[in-house]
């Protein structure tokens, strides 16, 4: 026996209705014109990617970032309108975003 089951059994009256769950609808992130830059750079010693050149909201780049963060599985920011990711990730990052829809320029080395 069930939950479902001993809960009839103990209010026979009551009719259940399934909850309806609302899906998540993704907002489509703006895509640009113009391509983004990934660059590579050291900072205090340490070798950063950086994405930007972003046109639209920041709301929609922060959640890019996110995505990227999570994909790669690494640390990074958003700041001044650039996502920063902690290492040298560059061919992966420019992939992601190819397949996302986005044009991607790679900047130096």
């Amino acid at each position: 026996m069930d939950l479902q089951d001993q809960l009839k059994n103990l209010f026979p009256d009551h009719e259940f209705q399934e909850e309806q769950t609302p899906q998540k609808s993704e907002k489509n992130i703006w895509m640009q014109e113009e391509p983004l830059l990934c660059k590579y750079e050291k900072r205090k010693g340490k070798a950063q990617t950086i994405i930007a050149g972003y046109t639209g909201a920041d709301e929609d780049f922060k959640k890019l970032a996110k995505e990227l963060k999570t994909t790669l599985s690494v640390g990074g920011s958003f700041k001044n309108d650039e996502i920063i990711i902690q290492g040298d990730y560059r061919d992966k990052i420019m992939e992601l975003l190819k397949n996302k829809g986005f044009r991607v320029k790679r900047v130096g080395g």
